[in-house]
């Protein structure tokens, strides 16, 4: 993820990683906006993670390299959430 975006930037990041995470995974699952917010910053996270640690890619640069690596990180989260949720 980029450096220099602050608190502002990486809550940013992660409204709109969940959000369109949410649009993106099927599913009818209202997780709200703080549910929005916490996964798209844990996408955010295990996106890049996985960026920079098993497929050893230099980290993301600005705004839509970190939102693309999120994007893809909450799709994984709310994928696992969704396989969870069915096991219930």
């Amino acid at each position: 993820m980029p450096e220099g975006l602050g608190v502002f930037g990486w809550i940013i990041i992660g409204l709109l990683a969940g959000a369109l995470a949410g649009f993106l995974v099927p599913g009818r699952e209202r997780n709200g906006c703080v549910g929005t917010l916490l996964i798209g910053i844990a996408g955010g996270l295990i996106g890049g993670w996985l960026w920079t640690g098993p497929l050893k890619q230099s980290p993301a640069t600005g705004f839509l390299g970190a939102l693309l690596l999120a994007v893809l990180g909450a799709g994984l989260v709310l994928l696992v959430l969704h396989a969870a949720n069915r096991r219930r």
